[in-house]
């Protein structure tokens, strides 16, 4: 790993650390010697990153620290750039608008590259006044572990209500999924976002409950064989 990524990765599990660190911990986990650490903590304090501690004792990262700007080179850039131009495709509105706002700013700064385009079919967008629900309402409740109560219509064209605990999106070349814990049937479902006809957020939450669930969840690997059938006979 080069020391530039190790700082970084230092910076990143000091700030998601519960308590103090010891050199040893992260030599452990960026399987690098303790006195490597001693000299990474101590270039990075020389850098005013607010680490507070001392050897023997644990580090621990000031709260409020924001990470300064990165630097990426053409390989990187060019990566942000079609990653960002592939979000066309997912139908999720909001990320879109926020995709196109981060391509300004990269525009701004290196000048455009028309030279790498990204075909825009994929799944429809989440147009509200179209009956479709916003998949950032979902990001958001997902977030919050809040309860959602849908109205979902089937690949029949029956339509039931269900009081669901939204767990993950999974986005499609065509479509975008919503993987839940529905209480009606006890179970995990995963519906598609533009058969989703009514959507409610509630009061009620579930709270702590978001991880536990996720580690419960299928199997990933089966996902993509699996994902229509299951939302056909949710």
């Amino acid at each position: 790993m080069r020391r530039s990524n190790r700082l970084f990765e230092i910076i990143q599990i000091l700030r998601s650390a519960a308590r103090p660190l010891t050199a040893q911990a992260l030599a452990e986990k960026l399987e690098v010697s303790v006195r490597t650490i001693y000299r990474d903590i101590a270039a990075l304090q020389m850098m005013s990153t607010p680490i507070e501690g001392e050897p023997g004792v644990g580090y621990v990262m000031r709260r409020g620290y924001d990470l300064p700007p990165l630097n990426f080179d053409l390989e990187e850039i060019e990566a942000l750039r079609v990653g960002l131009a592939l979000l066309s495709r997912t139908g999720d509105s909001a990320l879109q608008r926020a995709a196109q706002r981060i391509h300004d700013k990269v525009d701004a700064l290196h000048g455009p590259a028309d030279w790498l385009q990204v075909a825009p079919w994929g799944a429809p967008v989440d147009d509200p006044e179209k009956g479709c629900v916003s998949v950032a309402l979902l990001r958001d409740a997902i977030r919050g572990e809040r309860k959602l109560e849908i109205t979902y219509e089937d690949e029949r064209g029956a339509r039931s209500v269900r009081i669901v605990r939204p767990l993950a999106l999974v986005y499609h070349l065509e479509c975008v999924m919503l993987a839940c814990w529905c209480e009606l049937r006890a179970g995990f479902r995963h519906f598609r976002t533009d058969r989703i006809h009514g959507c409610e957020v509630l009061e009620a939450r579930f709270t702590g409950q978001g991880d536990t669930l996720r580690a419960l969840w299928p199997d990933q690997n089966r996902w993509d064989a699996a994902a229509r059938a299951m939302s056909e006979r949710a």
